[in-house]
C-alpha cells in the first residue's frame, strides 16, 4: 500500500489469511462429518412379511428371484414374493410331517428345476414314505430320486443315535451334486442326480445343520450338543467333494452363538442364525425357546448378533442388502439392512 510514495505494510494481513483458512477448516470439517453421518450404515430394521403359514422350515432364493419355503405340516413348497409377501403354492403332494417335524425340509434349484429334501417320514418313526430328495415334476406331482433314509438305516453312525433313519435337515447344491447335513447322524452326504449317496464327511456329536456353497468351498452351521452352548455353536468350512477326496480338513471359521441352524454370505460378509436358547431339561431336537433367536455375523472369528428377538428361526436368505427369516411357526421376517 503507498501513502504520500512511501510504501506501507499492510498489518493484519497474516492474520487474515489465517483466519480465512481456519474458516475453510471448519467447512471441510463440517462437511466430512456430514458425508460421514450420510455413508454411516442405517440400524437393521426387522419386519414380518408373511404370517399363517401352517409352518416353515428350509428356504432358497429361486432363479426367478422370488422365495421358495418348505411347508412341512403340509408337503408344500410356496413361492414368496420378496416384495409384497404374496405367498403361492409352487408344488404340493409330497410327504407331510408325522411328528411335528420334519416333512418338506428345504428345497433347492439344479439346472432350473426344483428338488426337496424329505425328513422323518419313513416307518421308524411311524411314517409311510422315503426319507430322501424329491425331484418336482410338477405343481402336485414329485418323485424321490435319492432314498437317503434306506442309505442311513444300512449304515449306521458311529455317534449315539435313537432314528435309524437320521434327520436330514438343509441341502445345498455343489457341481451338479446335492450336499446334504443329517443332524442326528452328524454328517454330511453327497448325492448324485442318479440317486447314489455316500457320506462325505463325518463328525462328532457337533449337529450339523445349515449349509452355504461358494465356489469350491463349503460353509457349515453347527448347533452343538444339548445344550447348545454358546461355544459350541459355529460355522465352520471345508471343500466339497472331489475325485479322490473322502475326508476334508474342516476348519472353524467363527464360534460364539447359541443353537446356530443356518449359514449364508450377505455382500461379501458370513452371517448366520442362531435359534436361540435351548430349554433346559427337553429332549434333543427340540427348538429354542421363544423370542431367543438372531442373526449373527462372523467379526473376526466371533458370532456377534445383527438383530435379536427372532422366534425360532429355522432358515436365512440375503436378496440385495435385505435378509428374509423363515420360522417354525409360519412366518417370514424381513429385516432390511441387515449388511454393514
Amino acid at each position: 500500500m503507498t501513502i504520500d510514495g512511501r510504501t506501507m505494510p499492510i498489518r493484519g494481513g497474516h492474520r487474515r489469511r489465517s483466519t480465512f483458512a481456519f474458516i475453510a477448516l471448519v467447512a471441510m470439517l463440517a462437511a466430512s462429518a456430514a458425508t460421514a453421518r450420510a455413508a454411516s450404515p442405517a440400524a437393521p430394521v426387522a419386519s414380518r412379511l408373511v404370517s399363517g403359514l401352517a409352518s416353515g422350515s428350509g428356504s432358497t432364493v429361486g432363479p426367478d428371484g422370488a422365495l421358495y419355503v418348505t411347508e412341512g405340516a403340509t408337503g408344500k413348497v410356496l413361492r414368496v414374493d420378496p416384495g409384497t409377501g404374496a405367498v403361492t403354492t409352487f408344488a404340493s403332494g409330497l410327504p407331510q410331517w408325522v411328528i411335528g417335524l420334519g416333512g418338506a425340509m428345504d428345497v433347492a434349484f439344479l439346472h432350473g428345476t426344483a428338488y426337496v429334501l424329505v425328513t422323518l417320514v419313513s416307518p421308524d418313526v411311524g411314517g409311510s414314505d422315503a426319507d430322501g430328495i424329491y425331484r418336482i415334476d410338477g405343481p402336485s406331482h414329485a418323485t424321490l430320486i435319492a432314498d437317503i433314509g434306506a442309505f442311513a438305516e444300512a449304515n449306521p453312525p458311529k455317534t449315539d443315535f435313537f432314528i435309524p433313519s437320521g434327520l436330514q435337515y438343509a441341502m445345498e447344491v455343489q457341481h451338479g451334486r446335492f450336499l446334504v447335513t443329517d443332524g442326528h447322524h452328524n454328517r454330511v452326504y453327497s448325492v448324485s442326480l442318479d440317486g447314489a449317496v455316500s457320506e462325505y464327511a463325518t463328525f462328532d456329536d457337533i449337529v450339523p445343520t445349515g449349509l452355504e456353497v461358494r465356489g469350491g468351498r463349503v460353509y457349515m452351521a453347527e448347533a452343538g450338543p444339548v445344550p447348545h452352548e454358546p461355544q459350541n455353536g459355529r460355522i465352520v468350512r471345508f471343500k466339497g467333494p472331489t475325485a479322490g477326496k473322502t475326508a476334508p480338513k474342516v476348519n472353524v471359521v467363527a464360534s460364539g452363538a447359541r443353537l446356530m441352524v443356518d449359514v449364508e454370505y450377505g455382500r461379501g460378509h458370513l452371517y448366520g442364525l442362531s435359534q436361540g436358547i435351548f430349554p433346559a431339561g427337553n429332549p434333543p431336537g427340540s427348538p429354542a425357546d421363544h423370542d431367543t433367536g438372531s442373526l449373527v455375523v462372523n467379526d473376526h472369528g466371533t458370532l456377534k448378533t445383527v438383530i435379536g428377538g427372532l422366534d425360532q428361526p429355522t432358515s436365512l436368505e440375503f436378496i440385495g442388502t435385505t435378509a428374509y427369516v423363515v420360522t417354525l411357526g409360519g412366518e417370514i421376517w424381513r429385516i432390511e439392512h441387515a449388511t454393514g
